[in-house]
């Protein structure tokens, strides 16, 4: 786990561009969080003890005595003067250093738990590196523990995945990054608080924690270079509101496209580059799907005026939450698009007649 700085309260000093930490309250590394109560709640069903490891400053034993008043049975503190300034290659270093210390010390953990990330990096380096480094096999972005054997020594968990579940099973020791979201921390009792209160911070240098080349950590084992680091300033531009009250679908649409245009004048010449549709289209939600005759009707003339009352039709169905149906008659599409389509109708367009987005 990891302490950080208060991510809604941080400054960046104006000279020097560099976060201000001074002042700025501390917290547990939210993500750590989902990390820690899985630990705990494997050892609250299977037994063991649960170790919380950290590399920081002096002051981040408070982190790690907060953790034991979540129930915790150790925790260990990995400081040192020769760590300052570390990126995510010289702290995966030290922190995989400072866990075979601990599996020699208190026995080597089948399992190690991390948050995905942090929110001071947000780089999700950090746990597969000291995987790597272990030679651990690294479940990432885990959202369950489907399943443990203890005596079978494997486990097995669903991760998440770009469009969808993976179901995943493997030999331990492990580490597992846990997503956000997967639990809630629980509330400390009383008798934990009173032995973390009490308890003993275990405090490690590099040294302690058998760490001999300091040439690959802190800033000398960090090949990253932070440029410069700054606050974003404030946009000029104000967010347009539309007013949605008494407004029919396909006046809202065409309220939405005519601020789109007023104010993104390169938008419709943009729209016009794109070639005509002819693969099935999908508002997400809907059953919107293009005609087959979409591909004719664009080879005839006014085929790019179609292009931008088909985008006004798209938005309508989006908005709407359902397909339609384009109507015969006048443009209803705002400024120069309207004119372009109603031309285009006239010089046989493709936008009389039903849209091919249709119910």
């Amino acid at each position: 786990m990891k302490q950080v700085p208060d991510s809604a309260q941080i400054r960046v000093h104006p000279v020097t561009n560099t976060i201000m930490r001074q002042g700025v309250p501390t917290i547990i590394n939210p993500y750590d969080l989902f990390a820690l109560e899985e630990a705990l709640r494997l050892r609250d069903r299977l037994g063991g003890e649960v170790t919380v490891l950290t590399m920081g400053p002096p002051m981040a034993e408070d982190s790690l005595r907060k953790a034991m008043t979540y129930g915790a049975d150790r925790a260990v503190l990995l400081t040192d003067r020769s760590f300052a300034g570390s990126d995510t290659l010289a702290t995966s270093f030290a922190l995989a250093a400072a866990l075979a210390k601990i599996g020699e010390e208190f026995g080597v953990p089948p399992i190690v738990f991390t948050g995905k990330q942090t929110i001071d990096g947000d780089t999700a380096q950090v746990g597969p590196g000291i995987a790597k480094r272990l030679g651990l096999n690294q479940l990432t972005y885990v959202s369950r523990i489907a399943d443990l054997d203890a005596a079978a020594g494997t486990i097995t968990v669903e991760r998440r995945a770009e469009g969808g579940v993976q179901v995943l099973s493997t030999r331990m020791p492990v580490l597992i990054t846990m997503l956000e979201g997967v639990n809630e921390i629980r509330r400390g009792s009383l008798d934990d608080a009173y032995r973390a209160a009490r308890a003993t911070v275990i405090k490690w240098n590099a040294a302690d924690a058998g760490i001999t080349d300091l040439a690959k950590c802190g800033l000398r084992g960090s090949p990253t270079i932070v440029k410069k680091v700054f606050a974003p300033q404030a946009r000029a531009e104000k967010v347009r509101q539309v007013p949605t009250t008494d407004l029919t679908t396909e006046a809202l649409a065409a309220s939405v496209m005519a601020e789109l245009f007023k104010y993104q004048p390169g938008l419709e010449g943009e729209l016009l580059r794109f070639p005509p549709a002819s693969e099935p289209g999908h508002c997400k939600g809907q059953g919107a799907h293009h005609d087959r005759r979409t591909q004719a009707d664009a080879s005839r003339p006014g085929r790019h005026e179609a292009r931008i009352a088909g985008a006004f039709q798209g938005l309508q169905a989006c908005l709407g939450g359902r397909g339609v149906r384009a109507r015969r008659g006048p443009s209803r599409l705002p400024g120069t698009a309207g004119r372009r389509a109603q031309a285009g109708r006239q010089a046989g367009g493709g936008t009389g007649g039903r849209h091919p987005l249709r119910r």
